[in-house]
This record gives structure tokens, sequence and C-alpha cells, in this order.
């Protein structure tokens, strides 16, 4: 775990920045504030902008980023798949453990829908399954994991993470999640992506396992 810190410095440093600033915000502000405030400074941009980031958190994201992994190395696509599984188990059984109510079904029980600027077109998810958000779990454990993955440039760091940041805005934004449920989110999948990659790196490349293989090669082989 350590040499993962010293590798990817500046990544550490947007992650710590993350926990600080959405730590403080976390205490200083009510849980609905943030989606107050989105509610009331809508524009068709933004709604442009989170409506299609938020995918980046799904499934389709990582079946792409599988495929381009697999033409790579056999050994990352297996990482990407591993680690969408690992989120989607982790995700399911937290939020059946705490149980708490989505902003759809809170702000209904509240009486406070009035309140709300809602988007149309966006379908609000309901019930106990708020906490954590699962996207923003995801989104973090995967462009975590194409951080530690790709080499140590910062261009490469800060794009990556703001994607994942994105996402997680985008839940706040859509009505779909509160803060608390992003911010712990965010950790966790970036915790995930730490445990997954630090257990794949007891095991070095090797030229002779098929998990390191891959497709360029073969090609290149064939021709």
């Amino acid at each position: 775990m350590v040499k993962i810190v010293k590798e990817n410095r500046f990544y550490f440093l947007l992650l710590s920045l993350f926990i600080i600033v959405g730590g403080i915000y976390l205490w200083q502000s009510d849980k609905v504030d943030a989606i107050l405030f989105y509610s009331d400074n809508r524009s068709p941009f933004l709604n442009d902008v989170f409506t299609t980031v938020t995918h980046f958190g799904e499934a389709p994201a990582y079946f792409i980023i599988g495929i381009l992994a697999f033409v790579v190395r056999f050994r990352y696509a297996l990482l990407v798949a591993l680690t969408g599984f690992v989120v989607m188990g982790v995700s399911f059984g937290m939020k059946s453990l705490f149980g708490i109510d989505r902003p759809l079904a809170f702000f209904t029980k509240e009486n406070l829908l009035d309140k709300i600027n809602f988007i149309d077109g966006v379908q609000l998810h309901s019930g106990a399954t708020s906490f954590p958000s699962g996207h923003s779990m995801s989104a973090f454990a995967l462009f975590s994991l194409l951080i530690f993955l790709l080499p140590t440039k910062k261009r490469y760091v800060f794009f990556f993470f703001s994607m994942a940041l994105l996402v997680g805005i985008s839940r706040i934004y859509l009505v779909q999640h509160f803060w608390p449920d992003v911010y712990v989110g965010g950790i966790v999948g970036a915790i995930l992506a730490m445990l997954i990659y630090s257990f794949q790196a007891r095991y070095p490349i090797s030229a002779t396992g098929w998990w390191d293989k891959s497709l360029r090669v073969k090609k290149k082989e064939m021709a």
C-alpha cells in the first residue's frame, strides 16, 4: 500500500482534498443543502452535462473500458471486471444495511417536493437505497484503478479523478442522492480500488502467464 501512495502522490493529494473539503462541508451543512442549491441553479447546459456524465458510473462504462483494457493486457480487463463485481456487492450490502431513504422518498415524507425543480426525463429512484451512492462508489473505484494502472502523469490523474467527482456530483444534481451518500461512496470506491490493485500487485507481470498476454502481441506474432 505504501508503494501505491509513493507512485501516485498527485492522486492521493486530490483524494485527500476531496476527503478534507468534503468532510468540512458534510459537517457544516444539512444533507439537503446541496440538492436545494442545484435545484435553484439549473441550466440546460448543466442538465445535459450531468445527465450524460452520470452514466460513467454504470455498467456500460465498465464494459467499454474493459474491452479497451483487454486489448492492452488480459490482466487489466480482469481487474476492471473484478472491480465492477466487488463494487456491486459492497454497494448492495451497505444499502441493505443502512436503509436510508432516497431524496425522492425523503422529500415526499417531509412534504418538501414543491421545493425541488425536477429535470424532465430523469427517472427518480425511491425507497431506502440512498446510502451510499453506488454510482459514486463505482466511478471512484473504476477511475482510481485506471490511475493506478496507467503511467503516473498528472494530466491522466486529474482527468480521471475529475470524472469520478463529476459522477458523484451528478447524483446530487439529478436528485438521486444526498452529499453524505456521494462522499462515503467515493471514499469506499477509492479504498476498493486500492485493495484490488494491491492484491494483483502481489503477482508480477509475467511473459508466460496467459493473463498477462496482449491482443497487440498476438497481432504482431501473426504478422
